[in-house]
């Protein structure tokens, strides 16, 4: 039998384990840069088997929200640094995934407080963003509308997922993980209910759909290698407006399939909802290394890795307060709960003052 911590060979790493730390927004780098905090934060979570960093943005353009760490500066790549020498000196494999947020921005986010961007002129109504209100506080603040890319930014953002990539690489990291779900900017393309487009990239044809993404995949995988490279979906995920629509189960079995060409580290669904279905069927057409997230505990983990239906599980808010998550699966330690409050901002407290269980 198959056991969560046993060790996996992902591409060219070996995992001592199958359980891995999901990316997590903390919103910890108020100056956009990561930090000696963000270096000991991820250090004390090195034994999972695979850390996947919190979401950087590619750009300015890309930002989303207040003081997530990009990897689009030198000084971004100089604190990234940090944080992959300390994991890989603590013993752990760390990914970063590679984010543009799309719609889901705010004008003061923005360069010159531009319009954010996305596949068509669009606007979230139902979620807000961190951002900056009217008096310039740090906030939550409606999303700005957003105006359509042209055919030639579409290509300029895919150069800038690869500068990113490459970043990457330059900082020490294992890999990158391309962030294609939570109707973020790649899945406001492959959404046929936003994208609405009547050129090459959008429409009701699933290929014009999915072209954005695939194009970015290729690009990035050209520059780094495929076995660097893994992507994040979140298939039928009713979050951030994104809505649902008629060949949306086929448009991503067909993404998985296309993506099971590729040779890729690893393709990671975000379990936001998705049918037994429709996952099945991912895993009978993606003949690679397939990662689940969403709410798992040990025993729903373990059981996903025995029946087969994925090699890895990525484990979020159970990171926060439980550094040593492996080792409190492994001996059947109690599990430590973080308040809501902590999550997003602020200082160290509730970041990096989370200790290992002891052992009465």
């Amino acid at each position: 039998m198959t056991t969560l911590l046993e060790p996996y060979q992902l591409a060219d790493l070996t995992l001592p384990n199958r359980v891995v730390m999901a990316p997590m927004t903390r919103s910890r780098s108020q100056n956009h840069a990561p930090n000696e905090s963000t270096a000991t934060y991820y250090a004390q979570r090195a034994s999972a088997g695979l850390i996947i960093a919190e979401g950087a943005p590619i750009s300015l353009q890309g930002r989303g929200y207040l003081w997530t760490p990009g990897i689009y500066t030198q000084e971004q790549l100089d604190g990234w640094r940090k944080v992959t020498d300390a994991v890989h000196q603590a013993g752990g494999r760390i990914f970063v995934q590679l984010w543009h947020t799309g719609r889901m921005s705010h004008v003061t986010l923005q360069e010159n407080g531009q319009a954010p961007v996305s596949s068509v002129d669009t606007q979230v109504v139902n979620w807000p963003v961190f951002a900056y209100d009217e008096a310039g506080n740090p906030g939550q603040v409606p999303a700005s509308p957003a105006r359509r890319l042209s055919v030639e930014e579409i290509h300029r953002i895919t150069e800038d997922f690869v500068r990113a990539a490459s970043n990457a690489m330059a900082a020490g990291f294992d890999g990158i993980e391309l962030h294609s779900a939570g109707a973020y900017l790649l899945d406001q393309f492959i959404n046929g209910g936003i994208n609405t487009r009547d050129d090459e990239y959008g429409g009701e044809s699933i290929q014009n759909r999915l072209r954005f993404v695939l194009e970015t995949v290729d690009a990035v995988s050209q520059a780094i290698g495929s076995k660097r490279v893994a992507i994040r979906i979140s298939p039928e995920a009713r979050i951030h407006d994104g809505p649902a629509y008629p060949s949306e189960r086929e448009t991503f079995l067909t993404l998985a399939e296309e993506l099971s060409k590729r040779s890729l580290a690893y393709l990671h669904i975000n379990d936001m909802g998705v049918s037994s279905e429709l996952l099945a069927g991912i895993r009978r057409v993606y003949r690679g290394t397939l990662m689940i997230a969403g709410e798992y505990t040990q025993e729903k983990a373990q059981k996903a890795i025995e029946s087969g239906v994925v090699d890895l599980v990525a484990f979020g808010r159970p990171y926060i307060a439980n550094p040593d998550l492996v080792e409190r699966f492994r001996n059947g330690w109690p599990l430590a709960v973080a308040e809501h409050a902590v999550f997003y901002g602020g200082d160290d407290r509730g970041y990096t003052d989370f200790p290992p269980y002891i052992q009465s």
